[in-house]
């Protein structure tokens, strides 16, 4: 969810107004994605690197972050969606992991949707998390070396329960990853839109999914393979 920044400064605004105009952003994809029946939808809320940034600005993504959790609730709990978080949740303040615990705990049964908030999260760091717990395992003699697959490190990812990644959507122009899913995304279709997280609305959620339904996933397979497979 890039941009927030870059939003507000053009419009001669502090940054942390671009926050929070993404944050209104946020429960409006967040609702789309519920509505249009998807299974998982990801949102990178807070990278590992964002701590390095102007400690104002890291306190209001914190605060929008407690918001969001404590307003978002009732609607969460209603429509059946299972919150989770990914990455490092044990940095964030208590004011913001507490609630954010209590969430997850009480809508652990949910089963409409998951919703999962990346926070304090980096791909590379959640390799290394999983790398070392595996290494843990073996050290022990849980496992030995022959046991490791791809689906057996899948699983040992924080995102180990979660569907397969299908689409990545970024926002504002930017065309990298930028240490988000890199695991993950390894056969995921990619979507780059020019447009700022604080604009992105349901219509361009729906504009993202029908350029993913237009697209053929070959997964290393020839396009007669894919046919003939129907």
């Amino acid at each position: 969810m890039d941009g927030n920044g870059r939003w507000a400064q053009r419009r001669g605004l502090p940054r942390v107004d671009g926050h929070r105009r993404g944050a209104k952003s946020v429960r409006e994809v967040v609702r789309a994605a519920r509505e249009v029946g998807l299974r998982a939808l990801t949102l990178y809320a807070f990278s590992s690197q964002n701590w390095d940034r102007p400690p104002d600005e890291v306190a209001t993504l914190m605060q929008l972050l407690r918001d969001y959790v404590i307003d978002e609730r009732a609607e969460i709990m209603d429509n059946g969606i299972r919150l989770i978080a990914i990455g490092e949740v044990a940095r964030l303040p208590d004011f913001v992991r507490e609630p954010l615990e209590t969430l997850a705990h009480d809508s652990a049964s949910n089963r409409a949707m998951t919703l999962c908030l990346a926070l304090s999260y980096g791909g590379r760091e959640s390799i290394v998390e999983a790398t070392r717990a595996l290494c843990e395992l073996a050290a022990r003699g849980a496992i030995q070396a022959k046991d490791l697959t791809e689906a057996r490190f899948s699983a040992a990812l924080q995102t180990g329960g979660l569907p397969q990644l299908d689409l990545l959507i970024r926002t504002s122009g930017e065309e990298r990853l930028s240490n988000f899913l890199l695991w993950e995304a390894a056969y995921a279709e990619l979507y780059f839109t020019d447009t700022f997280w604080p604009d992105f609305g349901r219509e361009h959620l729906l504009e993202a999914l029908a350029s993913f339904d237009g697209r053929e996933r070959r997964f290393g397979l020839t396009r007669e393979q894919i046919r003939s497979a129907g």
